[in-house]
């Protein structure tokens, strides 16, 4: 296995050229000062990129951080989504002026669908590359999206229909729940894959393949799954308001996982989801 060196400032350039850190810190459920703190934690750390949506509720809380934080907004990358309710090119439009209000921002770095809403999304998709050639996002993608509704893009621009496709797609991912056909897929189109819950919620850390890798290096059930991420090529987003957390899962540059021990949390892959819908099979995104 070819591996490209990692840090704490690793970047990933996006398709349109943009950079991408390869690390973040996901704020789903942080709400009010606890989220702030996070976010203000996370700069102080070292992160450079806080992924955030409309439907968190807590725009208005990074807010407060990035208007307290030194770090200058040129160095943060930032996220948001635009929710389902918010599908539609006219809705689209106003969604994401509301998410700028409430960061009070000029432009996201990267703006995305949050999931892909049955009927919606050619239409939506259109308000987005708007959205994009208008400066308010400096890239555009999509979250939760299957192999049929990227194929369904495909066909959209190969008709003319659209004129770009995302450049990336945040998904669930971990060595528990890897969709290996659609990362090989989004490589395939220059898609760049990003994981949301990289740490499965906790819950597989008892299992005694990752806890012994984990003993074997010296290092977490947590940094192990971060790590296997990251070599896998994908952008990681843990979300924690724990400072202590925010530092360990930061601190997974110093290590390599053998491509042994690769093939070992790859055999771990269960699909266990830990979000509430599954976009494969539910009839709201087919």
């Amino acid at each position: 296995m070819i591996r490209m060196e990692y840090s704490i400032t690793s970047q990933k350039k996006l398709r349109n050229g943009v950079r991408i850190p390869i690390i973040g810190l996901g704020t789903w459920l942080a709400k009010g000062k606890e989220c702030t703190k996070a976010v203000l934690w996370a700069l102080e750390e070292g992160y450079r990129h806080i992924d955030t949506a409309s439907y968190y509720g807590n725009e208005q809380d990074i807010r407060k951080a990035l208007e307290r934080t030194e770090v200058p907004r040129e160095d943060i990358f930032i996220t948001s989504k635009l929710w389902n309710s918010e599908h539609g090119y006219e809705s689209a439009f106003e969604a994401i002026d509301k998410s700028l209000q409430k960061l009070n921002l000029d432009y996201l770095d990267l703006y995305l669908i949050h999931w892909p809403v049955s009927g919606q999304r050619i239409e939506t998709w259109k308000a987005m590359e708007k959205i994009l050639e208008d400066g308010k996002a400096r890239a555009i993608g999509v979250s939760n999206y299957m192999i049929k509704h990227l194929e369904e893009i495909f066909r959209a621009k190969k008709s003319g229909e659209i004129s770009v496709i995302p450049v990336i797609n945040q998904v669930e991912a971990n060595p528990f729940m890897y969709r290996e056909d659609l990362h090989d897929l989004c490589k395939k189109n220059e898609i760049q894959l990003e994981g949301y819950s990289p740490l499965a919620r906790t819950q597989k850390f008892d299992n005694a393949l990752l806890k012994k890798i984990a003993e074997e290096l010296n290092k977490s059930p947590a940094q192990i799954m971060l790590r296997w991420g990251i070599q896998k090529d994908i952008v990681v987003i843990p979300k924690s308001t724990n400072h202590a957390r925010i530092r360990e899962n930061m601190d997974v540059f110093d290590f390599e996982i053998s491509d042994e021990n690769m093939e070992i949390l790859d055999s771990l892959n269960e699909m266990h989801r830990v979000t509430t819908w599954d976009p494969k099979h539910d009839k709201m995104f087919n």
